[in-house]
């Protein structure tokens, strides 16, 4: 057997839960650990791991990102309600995705994988769509209160040299709920940048949408800083790369996005990027055909699965069943983490691999071996849909063969 490729320096590796759990150990099994001396740094999220912890190994594995420069990460759950009940959690903590992306306090940059035997099911769209959604704050860090019954409601502001600020939010006439949510000027200028750079790198044209027309103050502060970076730091960059920004309503510009051919770079703010990438991602053929990567502003990334842990497959894996979920988005976060290392390490031999992986795993799909979320959508249509383990293998061939 040829000697493993050499790693010089760990990445940070952050295990999750359920379904995505097992393919995540498949993955290194057959296409990663034969080729690769692969060196990490291992962080347990799953959900009772992140219990026991009392959710530190989170904010750590989040640092080791920052310290190591590029972490890979395997979708974990977001405990609710029903999640407690299942897992007998003593306590809810926050999203897992939240607190890492609070910390490293990045932007995610979402884009569709392509293959040519699916065609996306918005038939205008000619070229990916990329999704930069900033990822600090709005409801991910929130505050939330029930409220038992009529009273009111206000934010209040303390400063530091104890004066105070208050404004109403509410006159309760009856119980409810309210969100108080907030963000950062610094933040939102470091997505604005994260942006600029992205799109004048790429040359792809920029969008920002939001809805100041109602929210005022906080969408209107998101739009004025976004501005303000590209006025004062990227106009002429933008000019010089060929390619235009402009803002619009959240509205307007899902209303352009559906009939326009795609092709630029649409930045949202951290709720609204978490639904359009998924829309996109769905449209595209699956959730499970998109890479995601957070970008913090001193250049450390985290590559993830954007989809969720696939409950209902991990039930019927839990049986002994053998399922059809689509493992695409997992193996592309390990390329892409693995690239990456490359990059920041100069060992090309690794960038090389990378790229070998992620033409198997296309190549696999192209020659109508694929899960059968795509396989209802591929032309021509495969003869069967393959389960996980029989994709998994095909690619493994194509990679030994390549």
């Amino acid at each position: 057997m040829t000697a493993r490729i050499p790693m010089k320096t760990p990445i940070a590796e952050i295990d999750g839960d359920e379904m995505t759990r097992v393919l995540w150990a498949l993955v290194k099994e057959k296409l990663i650990l034969p080729y690769v001396d692969l060196k990490t740094e291992y962080y347990d999220l799953s959900l009772t791991n992140r219990e026991a912890t009392k959710d530190a190994v989170t904010a750590e594995s989040a640092g080791a990102i920052l310290r190591l420069g590029v972490g890979v990460k395997c979708a974990t759950i977001t405990a609710n309600a029903a999640r407690k009940k299942e897992y007998n959690l003593e306590a809810l903590y926050p999203s897992p995705n939240a607190t890492i992306r609070s910390i490293l306090d990045g932007t995610v940059f979402r884009k569709p994988i392509g293959v040519s035997c699916i065609s996306p099911s918005v038939s205008t769209w000619k070229k990916p769509i990329i999704i930069a959604r900033h990822a600090y704050g709005d409801i991910y860090k929130s505050a939330e209160m029930l409220i038992p019954g009529p009273g009111t409601v206000e934010l209040v502001y303390t400063a530091a040299d104890g004066s105070e600020k208050r404004t109403p939010v509410a006159d309760m006439k009856g119980p409810g709920v309210v969100l108080g949510m907030h963000n950062l000027d610094e933040s939102i200028k470091s997505f604005a940048r994260s942006c600029f750079l992205y799109a004048t790198a790429e040359k792809l044209p920029i969008w920002f949408s939001a809805k100041d027309t109602i929210s005022k103050t906080y969408d209107g502060r998101f739009k004025e800083l976004f501005n303000r970076v590209y006025e004062t730091e990227f106009k002429d960059k933008c000019a010089a790369a060929g390619i235009t920004y402009f803002y619009t309503l959240i509205d307007d510009a899902v209303a352009r996005v559906v009939k326009g051919e795609g092709g630029f770079l649409w930045a949202c703010k951290n709720y609204d990027g978490d639904v359009m990438s998924d829309m996109v991602a769905g449209a595209s053929g699956s959730l499970a055909m998109m890479t995601s990567v957070l970008v913090s502003p001193s250049g450390a990334a985290e590559y993830e699965a954007a989809h969720g842990t696939v409950q209902r497959h991990y039930y019927r894996w839990q049986k002994g069943e053998k399922t059809s979920t689509n493992p695409v988005a997992l193996i592309f976060a390990w390329t892409g983490a693995l690239a990456k290392r490359a990059e920041l390490d100069n060992t090309p031999e690794l960038t090389t691999f990378a790229k070998r992986l992620e033409q198997a795993a296309l190549a696999a799909i192209e020659a109508g071996d694929m899960t059968a979320d795509l396989a209802a959508l591929a032309h021509p249509v495969p003869e069967a849909a393959l389960d996980s383990w029989q994709y998994i293998d095909a690619v493994a061939k194509r990679l030994r063969g390549a």
